[in-house]
């Protein structure tokens, strides 16, 4: 049995880490999080330690290990800004880091965090879920299968509905998120490329706080994309029936559906890290470049290249 603890345990995305620990069968010992609004704890591990300040949680962590029971893993479901130092927190303290997108908000953080792997001998493992999702490696199969040249025709839409809490939080603070395309996108990215293969092209037609638009290019593919925050754009007649998020992926006119299963794979992940596998610090690296692009990306013109989506 492994021993994990958790930094971030009162987000949105904890729980799923706390049911892949508790699914793999394995304990949390300790988690930690500022926000103390962590009662789920109770559903998964009753008897873990929770900390509200990191000095306490790395006094334990040190404290652990100086008594020969040290941390396997820490999971890391902190703000988006925070990764970096968590990731750097838990290999210093003798543990492998298990990270959520995006892993760094900068591409060279990447060299970094390459470079203390190799210093402390602990690894990093990331949350790429989709590239473990039924329908998209056989989307993945698909594409292999092709004639060389071919590229398919690409729409992704991902509308999530958020209110103004939304912008308030350090996720409207681009400094903290990186942004709507990075903070609701990043995980889309990463599957185009797993997909598609190698980015030949990164334009942006539209970039604010709650919505970004674009065209990608790939080996395999032109991607016309959408994100955006604002329920006025879920199409109206889902939006009256009370729908407040949209999700499409069109291939070639062909709708792909992976919206079932979405939200077990953290498990998956899981398993796949215990048994010597999983996804490392370099399989970020497009994904998180592709991003950073967009963050600072000059407008392009709106045509024929932009998502239907984009106001002309």
């Amino acid at each position: 049995m492994k021993r994990f603890a958790l930094i971030g345990a009162a987000g949105y995305i904890a729980p799923r880490h706390m049911k892949a620990i508790k699914d793999t069968r394995n304990t949390l010992i300790a988690a930690m999080d500022i926000n103390d609004s962590v009662g789920i704890l109770d559903s998964f591990f009753p008897d873990a330690r929770f900390f509200p300040e990191f000095a306490q949680f790395g006094a334990f962590a040190d404290a652990e290990r100086g008594a020969g029971r040290g941390l396997d893993y820490i999971a890391i479901a902190s703000p988006n800004y925070l990764h970096d130092a968590h990731m750097r927190f838990a290999l210093r303290a003798g543990a492998d880091a298990i990270c959520e997108k995006p892993l760094v908000l900068q591409p060279d953080d990447i060299d970094t965090l390459t470079a203390l792997e190799r210093d402390t001998g602990h690894a990093i493992h990331t949350i790429l879920q989709l590239r473990l999702h039924p329908a998209i490696i056989a989307l993945r199969d698909r594409v292999a299968r092709m004639p060389a040249g071919r590229k398919m025709e690409v729409d992704l839409t991902y509308i999530t509905a958020r209110g103004s809490w939304y912008l308030q939080s350090w996720k409207g603070a681009p400094e903290k998120s990186g942004g709507i395309a990075t903070n609701i996108g990043v995980h889309f990215y990463d599957m185009l490329h797993f997909v598609f293969g190698g980015v030949q092209e990164n334009t942006v037609h539209l970039n604010t706080p709650v919505k970004a638009a674009g065209y990608l290019e790939y080996t395999h593919a032109r991607v016309r994309w959408f994100l955006s925050l604002d329920v006025n754009d879920v199409p109206d007649a889902e939006r009256a029936i009370g729908k407040r998020t949209h999700r499409a992926v069109e291939v070639d006119g062909e709708s792909i559906e992976f919206s079932e299963g979405f939200t077990e794979l953290h498990t998956r992940i899981y398993e796949d890290v215990l048994a010597g596998r999983g996804f490392g610090v370099e399989e970020n690296r497009v994904a998180i470049e592709t991003v950073a692009h967009i963050r600072t990306a000059p407008l392009a013109p709106v045509g024929d290249l932009a998502h239907p989506f984009v106001p002309r």
